[in-house]
């Protein structure tokens, strides 16, 4: 259907217009999951007393860091429910859904009684929320690709699409951000009592407005193209019949996008208090200008690789990602302070843009219209919930057990050697 419609001359990209809005509005739900996910990581030492109290420091932090990772199971649920939801009735309904149902999750955590307060409802409630905002996290992430490569001009699917990886760098930052004020303007009583939640309850503003916009879009050209085709297909039967190896190629190459995501950016504020033994206040700080790099320089690279093509940013990235990552831990446990950590967010958080920054159009590239939101997000949240949801559980018991500070620069490079063989599938397109 696609090719007949192009070789019949109909335009099925976006308008410059609507791909400005349709930016928007995908930055305010992918903001919204990214933010969530960042100050639950960040304040995972605070939660793990609240709501996991079991008289031992480690344990505590396991079931705490097991709860963020809980949320992972229900991705690829999530991914494939939501992902054949937006290829047969649309990417605008399935993000309008979506929105909704990650403030949801954001607000229970916000309200939720703590266990002094409520027993064992309260760690209940906190998992019942994990695991809604890893269903609506599922989807978000095909959907929003879909959504902003079909709206993109000719010639700027990378750019366009790079805005994701941007709103998720913007998010680390106000997470991290909000994490340094609260932590530093607040008397450790004030933050267990009260303070730790003002993150959470600034997070549910965001899903009214993110609705708002979401609903009043107007659907992808691409899409309507092939709305009545869509009607009647079957995704998911699709891509594992017809595009068992784009499915694996993308797959690998999400490995180590999902690794550094979660090593080298959400769990490093916990590595640099229990680790390290710095301040809290040094870890978000850090944070904040790995988020405000990653917000910064994916456009550009975006930007770049649709000129230049999308595998030399991605190949060249994995390469670095995996000659540095062992020297930069090295680095930050002999000399630990404010300067080594800002330098290894500064280093990673380029590497991470330089590699990630236009992997969402090359895996746009790889499925048709048709079944594009279902494949991305089948292969993205397997991915994710193997390699990334329990990436913290796995490499804090893997140094309490080991004794051996260099545990996630060992997991960052397996991480990196897979992916690496994946990029070889990517489809090289230029402007």
């Amino acid at each position: 259907m696609e090719k007949t419609l192009l070789a019949e001359g109909r335009d099925i990209t976006g308008t410059a217009d609507q791909g400005r809005r349709a930016i928007i509005a995908t930055v305010l739900g992918n903001g919204l999951e990214w933010f969530d996910w960042t100050v639950f990581s960040f304040f995972s030492v605070t939660i793990a007393k609240l709501f996991f109290p079991t008289g031992n420091e480690l344990t505590s932090i396991l079931l705490a860091v097991g709860t963020f990772g809980v949320g992972f199971f229900m991705r690829p649920v999530g991914g494939i429910i939501l992902g054949v939801y937006a290829d047969k009735a649309g990417r605008k309904a399935a993000l309008s859904l979506i929105i909704l149902l990650m403030a949801l999750g954001t607000a229970i955590i916000g309200f939720a009684p703590t266990y002094e307060q409520a027993g064992i409802v309260a760690p209940v409630l906190i998992v019942f929320a994990r695991l809604l905002q890893g269903f609506s996290a599922g989807g978000e992430m095909g959907g929003a690709t879909a959504f902003l490569t079909e709206c993109a001009p000719p010639g700027k699917r990378a750019f366009y699409s790079s805005w994701i990886l941007s709103s998720t760098g913007f998010s680390v930052l106000l997470g991290a951000g909000v994490g340094t004020f609260v932590n530093t303007s607040l008397d450790p009583a004030a933050l267990h009592s009260w303070g730790w939640r003002v993150p959470f309850l600034l997070g549910i503003l965001i899903g009214p407005v993110g609705y708002y916009i979401r609903s009043r879009m107007d659907e992808t050209a691409a899409f309507s193209a092939v709305e009545e085709e869509a009607k009647h297909n079957s995704p998911l039967k699709e891509v594992l019949a017809r595009f068992p190896r784009e499915t694996l190629a993308t797959f690998s190459m999400v490995i180590l996008w999902t690794v550094i995501t979660y090593v080298l950016l959400f769990y490093m504020p916990t590595y640099s208090v229990r680790t390290l033994h710095l301040d809290p206040s040094t870890g978000f700080i850090a944070g904040m200008v790995g988020g405000a790099v990653i917000m910064f320089v994916s456009p550009i690279v975006g930007r770049l690789a649709d000129v230049y093509g999308r595998r030399i940013f991605i190949s060249g990235s994995a390469v670095a990602i995996l000659v540095l990552v062992w020297p930069m831990f090295a680095w930050i446990n002999r000399s630990p302070g404010l300067t080594s950590l800002l330098v290894f967010q500064i280093v990673f958080g380029a590497l991470f843009s330089g590699y990630a920054g236009s992997i969402l159009a090359a895996f746009s590239e790889l499925f048709p219209t048709k079944v594009l939101s279902t494949g991305l997000s089948v292969a993205y949240n397997l991915a994710v919930t193997v390699f990334g949801g329990f990436t913290p559980f796995v490499v804090t018991w893997l140094m309490a057990s080991t004794g051996s500070n260099m545990v996630p620069a060992y997991y960052v490079i397996a991480a990196a050697a897979i992916s690496l063989v994946g990029s070889r599938f990517v489809k090289d397109a230029r402007r």
